[in-house]
């Protein structure tokens, strides 16, 4: 593989947030075969990374989900007027994913002009800030206010973040860290249900859901003052790196692919993403899933409540479905790493889920076997979504496909989202048959979904080993014309 081109470079491309580089100096010698400096680079990688970026999700995952909670402990009570139809909470919760809907295209791809650091570590104090000035609201427009901020500032971190995982992470790596991050999402449930059950019995001036919002909320600014001086830039011009560190990290970056260098967006890769089919089927997918999610987000804890649990006990009882979620989602994406198949374990995660939603249609009394299917609801979902992830992640070739194509998917599936906060509303507890129904029939129909595109994935994939030969696998392909379409690119089926 030639670098000469990247040894030339001492600068980033011009665009907002030109950053110095350090010459990568040509005489250094750099054994790319040694998979032990790789071995050792990658845990230098991980160390630096994966614990800044998951403590991010999993607060992120806390304040955007924290209603839920907030619901029990008063806060229709407190702002809504005592909302005895639920309406007006579901129109709080749902305000979020306005604003994250319509602006995660924009702002991923934007994010490519600016370094990540900056980019991510803005974005987390930006949102923290809407996040707790949530516990500062007195009327129904204060809340949705803070949740349009909300879903504003989240929109710049969730796509971001996918694409600067694969900055730095192989397509056999990339799953797993994709799952390490998003499974704090489900430590977020976990975590969120023990801080809501300790607060419930905090006797304080201060009424128990707005301490929530201050206490979930505030740790996002400092997380996000520390992601400013701790988070690598990109693989060619961060300093964390050595120059031959650096050498590897690019050839990394360009194993099954080719990644840009500096801030550069193809416009052609933009277009091209729009005119895919595959990302609306995802996207058609990824808004099953978020139906599912964002009704355990912001129903679970009232579900469990109506199995006849008291509301802390029922905050309580959240933690272990999100528990043993996390669990299982660890292992979907350690094995599809591993097999390097994601389609087949994900229609498999997404038919689990709508079995869970089918046990609890069915099983209106019998509270045990309803509690058991909870976690079958969130085993299958949060592993989807984090299969779903990584599977775009790679498949889609470029860089600028990916900035595109990751938040497009992503903003057809936080519809989802906002379906998911209708469909419970109180009035038809305890039975809530229609959400249940709805749910059900959009994970069985994501599964499906995943079917065919790891069949579509397979047929191509096929067809240009016929046409071109099978390529190595380690092997950089240039994608900055065609994307996924290069001849010599294989998808992850």
């Amino acid at each position: 593989m030639d670098f000469d081109h990247y040894e030339r470079c001492d600068r980033r491309q011009d665009g907002p947030g030109i950053e110095e580089v350090s010459e990568i100096d040509p005489l250094i010698p750099l054994d790319l075969d040694s998979e032990a400096q790789e071995r050792r680079l990658l845990r230098k990688l991980d160390k630096r990374i994966l614990p800044i970026l998951c403590l991010l999700y999993l607060f992120a995952y806390l304040d955007r989900s924290n209603l839920g909670n907030a619901r029990l402990q008063g806060l229709p009570e407190d702002v809504l007027g005592g909302d005895p139809t639920g309406v007006l909470f579901d129109w709080v919760n749902s305000a979020f994913f306005f604003t994250y809907i319509l602006l995660q295209i924009p702002f991923t791809v934007l994010s490519k002009y600016y370094n990540p650091r900056i980019w991510i570590g803005c974005s987390a104090i930006l949102w923290g800030i809407c996040s707790t000035s949530m516990a500062t609201a007195h009327t129904f427009t204060g809340l949705v206010i803070a949740r349009l901020g909300l879903g504003t500032f989240e929109a710049a971190f969730g796509g971001a973040v996918v694409l600067y995982f694969s900055f730095y992470y192989t397509k056999a790596e990339c799953g797993t860290r994709i799952a390490y991050w998003f499974g704090f999402a489900a430590v977020a449930g976990a975590f969120g249900g023990l801080i809501a059950y300790g607060i419930q019995h905090v006797k304080a001036s201060v009424a128990n859901w707005r301490l929530l919002f201050l206490l979930e909320g505030t740790p996002t600014m400092l997380l996000g003052l520390l992601c400013l001086f701790i988070l690598p830039d990109r693989p060619e011009s961060t300093q964390f790196l050595t120059a031959a560190e650096r050498k590897i990290a690019i050839s990394r970056m360009n194993r099954g692919t080719s990644g840009d260098f500096g801030a550069v967006v193809r416009r052609s890769h933009v277009i091209a993403a729009f005119q895919d089919w595959r990302i609306y089927v995802g996207g058609v997918i990824y808004f099953g899933l978020n139906c599912a999610l964002a009704s355990l987000s912001a129903f679970l804890p009232t579900i469990i409540g109506t199995m006849g649990h008291e509301n802390a006990m029922a905050q309580l009882m959240t933690v272990p479905p999100y528990a043993v979620a996390g669990f299982v989602l660890m292992i979907t994406s350690y094995s599809s790493d591993r097999l390097q198949i994601r389609g087949p374990l994900l229609v498999c995660t997404s038919a689990i889920g709508g079995l869970g939603y089918m046990i609890l249609l069915g099983a209106t009394h019998q509270q045990d076997v309803r509690y058991g299917a909870t976690f079958l609801i969130t085993s299958g979902t949060y592993s989807s979504i984090g299969l779903m992830n990584a599977w775009f992640s790679h498949n889609l070739g470029s860089e600028t496909k990916r900035a595109a194509g990751i938040p497009l998917y992503g903003a057809i599936g936080q519809i989802g989202g906002i379906l998911g906060s209708h469909v419970y509303p109180l009035t038809e507890g305890p039975a809530y048959t229609n959400g249940f129904t709805v749910s059900a029939s959009l994970l069985f129909l994501a599964a499906l979904c995943a079917l065919l595109l790891s069949v579509s994935f397979r047929l191509d994939n096929m067809q240009r080993d016929q046409q071109y030969g099978k390529p190595d696998p380690d092997g950089m392909v240039d994608t900055s014309e065609l994307a996924d379409k290069a001849p010599g690119f294989r998808y992850v089926p």
